[in-house]
């Protein structure tokens, strides 16, 4: 993986201040239309960030600062002002607004701007089935209430749909960056696995997963979740792919003939990567992977095509889950699909099509339906009876693609092949 891929951190800092300027002032004004608010209020307090504001924030702020009150409103020409009642502008993107001479308790500020635009909905982010749409808390809400005049009590509602759509929607800015997210992973993910790395007999998974680890450290990027690193192997050992997210394996000495499988993302520019691959340690007299594993792999390639073709607005993650299962098992691929959305999270927010144990129905999370510009880990795996090796293996692959109005495509392409160490 060439370090040149990499920006400066300063150079970095530029652009994220350039695409949080464009998602302010061209997004956010379409998704307030499309949900119908026309103020929404972010409330949090240093270093307990409310998600979205932590979005928000310019390269600079690497935090809240006392209490930060972000307010968007609605304007008549359709353009978005925004507004922070704080004692600090907030970088170039919001003007501080609280006169603390003339209101000096902040409430009060937001209040008397709040009389002046007299909105009719006021959007709060609560929300019961997203996580990440329910960063207000308790005290805020509580004390908020308490200063808001009782006639606008009833203009106020859930921020949820807006939350969502500012979290989910990927501008054409990140869109043009996310091939090279794509491909530093991609790059990191073949160092590892080769023989710079690698000794059969020796290296250990746990030493793969902490070489990860550090590279990415060294790189100057940041991972969003610990790798891992499992195996599957002609033995007596049934493979349970459950247990790799609820109960994985301890350590394990990697030998030749082993089918290696990694979990890897990284945190760059704001953005998340989650991939996962395969590779194989050949055995010194073998030159290729072996073709009952390669047939294996087809099949995990075949349920992502399957996935993707069902991608539709006009689709929940959970009718897209249905339809993709029923389809993989009418072809006869033993398929299990547990999809998410990805962006400023890594597990992030957005439609979910499927989890890793529950392939039926997720209830509200799932009845989100999808939205274009958007971009998604394509997480699944399928199951192969292996006769070679007399048990069941499964292919999991995860790769990260986008959804737009021309259909849906892998900014760095995908695994087609497992890959040998070598």
């Amino acid at each position: 993986m060439d370090p040149s891929w990499i920006m400066p951190v300063k150079d970095r800092a530029v652009w994220v201040d350039d695409m949080l300027t464009y998602r302010i002032d061209s997004l956010l004004p379409n998704l307030m239309k499309r949900t119908g608010i026309d103020l929404w209020i972010l409330i949090s307090r240093e270093y307990n960030e409310d998600p979205v504001m932590k979005t928000m924030l310019p390269s600079a702020w690497l935090s809240a600062r006392r209490r930060t009150i972000f307010v968007f409103s609605q304007k008549e020409d359709g353009a978005t002002e925004k507004v922070a009642i704080a004692r600090y502008s907030v970088g170039k993107l919001l003007k501080g607004e609280w006169n603390i001479d003339v209101y000096p308790d902040q409430w009060e500020a937001l209040v008397n701007y709040i009389k002046e635009k007299d909105p009719q909905k006021i959007g709060l982010n609560y929300s019961k089935d997203f996580g990440l749409a329910d960063g207000l808390v308790k005290t805020e809400y509580q004390e908020f209430l308490a200063k808001l005049p009782e006639g606008f009590h009833d203009k106020i509602c859930s921020a949820e749909d807006l939350a969502i759509g500012w979290l989910e929607t990927r501008s054409k800015k990140e869109i043009e960056i996310y091939p090279q997210l794509c491909k530093i992973g991609h790059g990191i993910l073949r160092e590892a696995f080769s023989k710079a790395v690698i000794t059969p007999g020796k290296t250990t998974t746990e030493d793969v997963i902490w070489w990860l680890r550090q590279r990415v450290v060294d790189l100057g990027l940041k991972t969003w979740f610990h790798p891992s690193v499992s195996i599957q192997r002609k033995d007596e050992e049934k493979f349970d792919h459950l247990r790799s997210f609820s109960k994985r394996k301890g350590t394990q000495i990697i030998q030749h003939g082993d089918l290696l499988h990694v979990d890897f993302g990284i945190t760059y520019l704001r953005l998340n990567t989650d991939q996962q691959q395969h590779f194989y340690v050949p055995h010194p007299s073998e030159t290729s992977v072996p073709i009952f594993l390669q047939k294996a792999f087809k099949k995990a390639n075949r349920v992502q095509d399957i996935l993707t073709a069902n991608f539709d607005i006009e689709k929940s993650g959970n009718q897209i889950l249905e339809d993709a299962l029923a389809q993989a098992a009418a072809e006869n691929i033993n398929a299990s699909i547990y999809t998410h959305p990805i962006g400023f999270h890594g597990h992030a927010a957005g439609p979910t099509i499927g989890m890793w144990d529950n392939q039926g129905a997720t209830v509200g999370r799932g009845d989100y339906k999808m939205y274009y510009n958007t971009a998604y880990s394509i997480e699944l795996n399928a199951a192969s009876e292996i006769t070679e090796w007399n048990k069941i293996i499964r292919i999991m692959l995860e790769e990260d693609g986008i959804f737009s109005e021309d259909g849906f495509y892998y900014p760095d392409g995908r695994a087609k092949e497992i890959y040998l160490v070598d």
